[in-house]
């Protein structure tokens, strides 16, 4: 909780000598009473908005210094206050802070912090990047500034395991496990603060009918419920949105192998029984449980099961039995987190209809299937548009090559387009550095908004710029119309990409042009899973790859079975080809390498999500609408954000004015 308030004070920006009070900005005058950390937050945020950028160093000394030995424990933090420290929304605003006090490997590790959070924030995905290409930011910078101490030993324990150091990796291994009870420990605390939940749904008249005794059991099945979720939340990383399965058994078996390699064998053995507490018929387990019996000897009546790994499933498994029996006799819910729970816990009458809520997955529901020819060329007219391949021809489902898009001149401007951007001096994509996925090849990418702003620069003809944004729209109508009729698709992103071989660095050359992977999931080719959780971008539901060209060697689109290995559909790019598929799992792909010449490609993802639709597409159009606008002038250095001053999510204060008297553009945080 001081480490909370440390940081609650550092953004309570207080202004340079001499200059006025923030409006709403509170001071602490000596002698007056700690503020709880919830108002101390509000204060930092209006002390953001008001552009009072003075770090408040003395201030967070004397805080801490008041408060006194537990004076934290005395103000109780919110439950918004915690969503928003758990998001990590803090450090969004501090490092926005330390750019503006120059001090940019703060604000770099700052954005670092958020990022790991929130993977999918675009805004600090740009930021992030624009950090890495200032030269005055060390790369040692980009931390975590908040990584859980058991995720920090168990990621360095797999590394040394990674390197045969076994030996080196059981402290940290060992440490992760402590780590990773005490963080559940730490968990269950908080399980037993205030009645929140209660509270709302007394507001929303949907709680607080019963009497006492319902009450009370009604409270302690909270606790209970918020308890056994603390297994799941100590095993999910920062940012994810799914736990790591089996955590604390895997940590376990980790710890046998390593231990029998270094020649431990009675913590091997004792680490192993401890396996066999939450799964009593693993086969590996009991093979390695016999084998360390005959390496050593004699029998050991001493040896059993680790203490804490036996209290921890006592417990467990005693707050499950009160929970099922809530769930039978009450009618309450439980979703159990761990697939090691004995079925004898579960009373018979809940077993099989257990049985079939689990075989029921929100991805069971299959996506529309694409209506036939007939009918998508009936609702959409366009003239020398065939489909070449369906998904029966292309060996999957849900994809499909159209040709006929594209004239050979619409393919020549844009072509035209993504050179003239080259030597304009674009920064959209990675213009001037190799391939973000090989070093063999240079990458070289425009977006819409980026090339309606070269266009109001002077630097590129108008013509290719608003054929880009033509030809996106009429890419989003025709996979509308194919895949999704009775549902409207929106764009996400759109993007001009060319790849380009490196002469000299081609021979011999093994590696992909782009490496296998689905777009809105992350795959894992080893149990053919994926896992449609962050860093993919979650939120797109279809993808299409418009062709410019075909002078160049390699460069061909492939599509895989889903460990990553076996080829299924292979697709050669031509000017006015389109491949459009579904961005899940069923369609992974990549993409071989270029060997030779330059491949460019038109890069559209789609959502249903209205909510996610690409914003910068609108810019653009309005953009290329009114040509006579003065483009304003940029930085030498370029801001971290397009957002001058970002909008707390929670407060919704007065942008402030900058010096011509105009409100800074403020961006939407996603």
């Amino acid at each position: 909780m001081l480490r909370l308030l440390r940081l609650l004070l550092l953004l309570l920006l207080l202004p340079p000598p001499g200059s006025p009070e923030p409006p709403g900005l509170a001071r602490l005058s000596p002698g007056a009473p700690p503020q709880a950390p919830d108002l101390l937050y509000a204060d930092g945020l209006r002390a953001y908005a008001a552009g009072a950028w003075a770090p408040a160093v003395c201030l967070t000394q004397c805080g801490a210094q008041r408060l006194g030995p537990g004076g934290a424990a005395r103000l109780r933090v919110g439950s918004a206050l915690r969503d928003a420290f758990r998001r990590r929304e803090p450090y969004n605003y501090l490092q926005r802070a330390y750019y503006q006090l120059k001090k940019l490997d703060l604000a770099a590790a700052a954005a670092h912090t958020f990022f790991v959070a929130n993977p999918t924030h675009l805004q600090m995905r740009e930021d992030m990047a624009k950090y890495r290409r200032m030269s005055r930011v060390r790369p040692q910078s980009f931390q975590d500034l908040e990584t859980p101490p058991h995720w920090a030993a168990y990621d360095d324990g797999l590394e040394l395991l990674g390197r045969q150091a076994a030996g080196l990796a059981l402290p940290r291994l060992e440490e992760a496990l402590q780590e990773s009870l005490a963080q559940m420990e730490s968990c269950r605390a908080g399980c037993e603060g205030p009645e929140e939940q209660q509270r709302e749904e007394e507001e929303e008249g949907t709680g607080g009918q019963g009497g006492l005794y319902e009450t009370i059991a009604g409270h302690w099945i909270r606790v209970l419920q918020c308890r056994q979720r603390c297994v799941g939340d100590t095993a999910t990383r920062p940012g994810r949105s799914f736990p790591v399965p089996d955590f604390l058994p895997s940590q376990l078996r980790r710890l046998h192998e390593a231990h029998a390699q270094v020649g431990n064998l009675s913590q091997a053995m004792e680490n192993v029984l401890s396996v066999l507490l939450f799964y009593p018929e693993d086969e590996a387990s009991r093979k390695a449980l016999n084998q360390y019996q005959a390496q050593l000897g004699e029998p050991r009546p001493g040896l059993g099961p680790r203490e804490d790994i036996q209290r921890f499933i006592l417990r467990s498994l005693g707050e499950k039995r009160q929970l099922y029996y809530a769930m039978e006799h009450l009618g309450t819910s439980f979703k159990d987190p761990d697939s090691w729970t004995p079925a004898t816990v579960i009373p018979e009458a809940l077993r099989e209809k257990l049985r079939e809520d689990q075989e029921k997955r929100p991805w069971d529901h299959e996506p529309p299937q694409p209506k036939p020819l007939t009918h998508w060329k009936d609702v959409l007219l366009l003239e020398g548009v065939t489909l070449t391949q369906d998904a029966r021809q292309l060996n999957g489902s849900e994809r499909a090559v159209l040709d006929g898009l594209l004239t050979p001149a619409e393919c020549g401007l844009l072509l035209q387009l993504a050179k003239d951007a080259t030597e304009a001096g674009a920064r959209s994509g990675y213009r001037g550095r190799r391939s973000p996925h090989t070093p063999h090849e240079r990458f070289e990418g425009l977006t819409v908004l980026k090339a309606a702003q070269l266009v109001r620069a002077g630097a590129v003809g108008s013509q290719g710029a608003k054929l880009l944004l033509e030809v996106s729209e009429r890419v989003r109508t025709l996979t509308e119309a194919y895949f999704s009729p009775e549902r409207p698709l929106h764009l996400s992103f759109t993007h001009l990409v060319c790849r380009s071989a490196i002469e000299g660095e081609q021979e011999q050359r093994m590696d992909l042009s782009h490496p296998v992977h689905a777009d809105n999931c992350v795959l894992d080719p080893d149990t053919g899973e994926c896992w449609r959780e962050p860093p993919a971008y979650t939120y797109r539901d279809y993808s299409g790859l418009l062709y410019l060209n075909d002078d160049f060697h390699g460069g061909d689109l492939f599509f895989t079975e889903p460990n990553a290995l076996k080829v299924t559909a292979q697709v050669r790019p031509r000017c006015g080809r389109l491949v459009a598929f579904s961005s899940g799992g069923e369609n992974p792909h990549g993409v071989w390498a270029v060997t030779r010449g330059r491949r460019c490609a038109l890069a559209l993802w789609h959502t249903w999500a209205p909510e996610h639709r690409e914003q910068e597409w609108m810019e653009a159009k309005e953009l290329l609408k009114e040509p006579e606008e003065e483009e304003e002038e940029e930085e030498e250095e370029e801001m971290p954000s397009r957002d001058p001053s970002p909008e707390p999510p929670s407060l919704r204060l007065q942008p402030v004015q900058d010096k011509v008297g105009k409100p800074p553009r403020v961006r939407e945080e996603l």
